[in-house]
């Protein structure tokens, strides 16, 4: 009971979660080093405190989960994750201006059990110095462009100073941006309810297409809006939201089709999280976007502020997602939690249709 309180005050914390109270608790980053640092991992044996199956409806099979920690001041605010197709190499990027880069090990029945060969270090300006300002640092989504995590290009959107950069991704961390695409023109409109997701389709009819969405409709609207990039121009399109839940993050299946995460905050309720399946024929400009909902979550589950998600393979080849959440730098009400679940297939085939 006394977690679920706790949680649910986190929860209600996250309405200045880019706020200035927020940033009070982000440490200046101007003169930080990339560096190693340790990270601790504790494991989360179940995901529910009642009946997981009735949440997951047989569409998702808990894997397992971490708590993750560390003694660094720099750790936390995770907004954004990917994980290499083995599910093992990852980068996240922190809404304080921070990247950081790892592994993660398994054990032998192919649950997380720690975090390995941690390094972290500051987002960098174009001049190759990190970013000073936090309506420059807030960096919130993160899509692998091309290659791999040890050696590959990314996509990084920042809110705030709204705009996304092409970064060079490396064993070694995050290089300064190559350069900021072209911008929606709804950019004027975005504040505090920016880009939040960012994913590049892995498949589909428009595979290797970056694709956007904002955290909440932007001032005037009613939906969700989207962008996908079509020759390097962005083209829109809406997402319908369901019961006032914000998009926090999205990745791409094989088949081009969109996992959206998405968050709701309600005092008499405390904190939900959703998972969101979109078709891969769907996405496209002009589109009105639905989607299924796969799983809902709430209090009585393993969660915290989840914003990163990101899809890999495991050994025996099921489909893997991961989701980390963002602790707000605030240790003593939130956690920074590493969430896995395995997507059955059946649930893939349903979702394509005949």
């Amino acid at each position: 009971m006394r977690r679920s309180w706790v949680a649910a005050v986190a929860a209600g914390l996250l309405v200045i979660g880019a706020g200035p109270a927020a940033a009070l608790l982000k440490k200046d980053t101007s003169k930080l080093t990339p560096q190693d640092i340790e990270v601790g991992a504790k494991p989360i044996g179940s995901f529910s405190r009642g009946k997981t199956e009735v949440i997951l409806d047989g569409r998702l099979v808990w894997r397992g989960g971490l708590v993750l920690t560390s003694r660094s001041g720099y750790f936390g605010g995770w907004s954004g994750l990917r994980l290499d197709a083995d599910g093992k190499r990852f980068v996240a990027i922190s809404d304080a201006g921070l990247w950081m880069t790892g592994e993660l090990a398994y054990d032998e029945s192919e649950r997380p059990k720690a975090v390995r060969r941690a390094r972290i270090g500051p987002l960098l300006a174009l001049n190759g110095k990190p970013l000073r300002r936090m309506r420059d640092r807030d960096a919130e989504a993160l899509a692998l462009a091309s290659g791999t995590i040890a050696k590959g290009t990314a996509y990084i959107a920042f809110e705030q100073n709204d705009r996304i950069g092409i970064f060079d991704v490396t064993e070694k961390g995050l290089g300064a941006p190559r350069a900021y695409i072209e911008m929606p023109d709804e950019k004027r409109r975005m504040r505090l309810d920016g880009i939040e997701a960012l994913t590049v389709l892995k498949g589909g009819p428009r595979k290797g297409a970056l694709v956007a969405f904002t955290e909440n409709p932007l001032r005037g609207d009613k939906v969700h809006r989207g962008w996908i990039w079509m020759k390097g121009v962005p083209k829109g399109f809406t997402v319908t939201g369901l019961g006032d839940f914000s998009i926090t993050d999205a990745a791409s299946l094989e088949d081009g089709s969109v996992l959206l995460l998405e968050r709701r905050f309600r005092w008499l309720e405390g904190l939900r999280i959703r998972l969101r399946h979109v078709a891969a024929d769907s996405i496209r400009a002009g589109a009105a976007v639905t989607g299924e909902v796969l799983l809902e979550a709430d209090l009585s589950h393993e969660i915290d502020n989840l914003e990163g998600l990101a899809v890999s393979r495991s050994p025996s080849g099921e489909t893997v997602i991961t989701m980390i959440s963002d602790d707000n730098f605030n240790r003593f009400l939130q956690r920074t939690v590493l969430l896995q679940f395995t997507l059955k297939e059946e649930t893939l085939a349903e979702a394509a249709g005949p």
